[in-house]
């Protein structure tokens, strides 16, 4: 499979993306926005950063350059395509995944390790995990508050399309385990089809194991980019 990661002016989880990536086997490389996509692009990444500043609002401006439009087209035939905190943001700007990402509930810049719930473990994104098991990723976001109406939440959770929820430790979704307020607690989505994803916590800082986190994180993050492989 080969992965485009692609790169923004801003972006700068790009590399990292790219390291977790190869460390996992899957040939990638990052592909600045304006060259748009390989003819043999098999797999999209989105990865995180500051693109365009987060100038408008965080996502905004890059979910209009024309690679988004590719990258639309990718996922309608079957690509999987992945977005990565403010490529999450990207992704819902872009309306490859519904609901929006705005200002954390703290209203600062949240950078810290969290539990996440497997809501759906039937997607390429979750097939290593069990439905209803914890994981632990990190956040490094401003902007990672989940919000949609309650209507198209009540959708989202009918049709399975919810990915991943803040939780504590044990796995119970909680007001106290929810970092930045997102509603329902929720932390990543699905689009419309299972092989179209963004989540706001960081998989590929939590891939490699020479930059497993202190706490004993690990390398939970490896099974959601095994989608690539």
């Amino acid at each position: 499979m080969t992965v485009a990661v692609v790169r923004f002016g801003g972006s700068n989880c790009d590399r990292d993306a790219l390291a977790a990536l190869d460390h996992l086997g899957v040939d990638a490389d990052i592909v600045w926005h304006e060259d748009g996509l390989p003819s043999d692009t098999d797999g999209v990444v989105v990865p995180g950063g500051f693109s365009y500043g987060d100038y408008l609002r965080a996502g905004a401006m890059a979910a209009r350059s024309p690679v988004m439009e590719e990258v639309r087209a990718a996922a309608d035939d079957g690509v999987p395509v992945l977005g990565v905190c403010n490529g999450a943001q990207i992704g819902s700007e872009s309306g490859l995944t519904p609901g929006a990402f705005t200002t954390n509930r703290s209203a600062r810049f949240q950078c810290e390790h969290v539990h996440l719930r497997v809501e759906n473990a039937d997607t390429p994104f979750t097939r290593a995990f069990d439905e209803g098991e914890v994981l632990s990723l990190p956040i490094a976001h401003g902007e990672g508050r989940f919000e949609i109406t309650d209507d198209a939440l009540a959708d989202l959770e009918s049709e399975d399309r919810v990915l991943f929820r803040y939780c504590d430790a044990a796995g119970a979704v909680t007001e106290a385990a929810n970092p930045n307020g997102s509603k329902g607690n929720v932390a990543g989505v699905l689009g419309e089809r299972d092989h179209v994803a963004v989540l706001m916590p960081h998989p590929e800082r939590a891939t490699l194991p020479d930059i497993a986190a202190p706490n004993g994180a690990g390398t939970d993050g490896a099974g959601v980019l095994a989608a690539f492989q």
